[in-house]
């Protein structure tokens, strides 16, 4: 288990599938993530057997977010971490919509960027969110993430072209408080 101030980031476990297929079947959730289409519970299963079945590994890390209190309320990874440049892509889902806003989605992000440069020597992280989803862009700055650049009109959903913006934190940026 990573800790961090609000959340501990924990394995996934095959108890959390009835949760995440919630989850990735809200509308209002899942239009921060790009999922387009509905799951199955039985795709949501399979998906999580197949990323539970052996130890995580540097390349894909996928952890669970829980409160202090043991109450399940997201996810996030490290995906595509490359041993060579040292990076890897940040992704985040706070399921739970009654902890948004509250600092949850915040402080996993915080305590995923400390494990990524303190345990697993990155160098860089990345991610992608959307221009219209300023809470999150707002959350990654408290982090240390800045805007790179911007993919324009990269995402389509609800009859509407929206930009995608590239943030990225550096070690030594966060090393030095961002």
């Amino acid at each position: 288990m990573i800790e961090g101030k609000l959340v501990n980031l924990r394995a996934r476990e095959l108890s959390d599938v009835d949760r995440m297929t919630r989850w990735i079947n809200d509308r209002e959730v899942t239009r921060f993530m790009g999922n387009r289409y509905p799951w199955s519970s039985a795709a949501e299963e399979a998906f999580v057997r197949s990323t539970t079945a052996a130890p995580m590994a540097f390349a894909d890390l996928r952890f669970a977010v829980e409160t202090k209190d043991g109450v399940h309320i997201g996810g996030t990874g490290l995906h595509r971490a490359s041993p060579e440049n040292r990076d890897a892509e940040l992704g985040i889902m706070i399921g739970e919509k009654a902890y948004w806003s509250k600092g949850y989605g915040t402080d996993a992000v915080a305590t995923l960027v400390r494990f990524a440069f303190e345990e697993m020597n990155l160098n860089r992280i990345e991610l992608h969110v959307f221009g219209f989803n300023a809470r999150a862009q707002a959350a990654y700055g408290k982090c240390g993430f800045v805007e790179e650049g911007r993919m324009r009109e990269a995402h389509y959903a609800e009859g509407v072209y929206s930009d995608v913006v590239v943030m990225a934190v550096l070690r030594e940026e966060w090393a030095a408080g961002g």
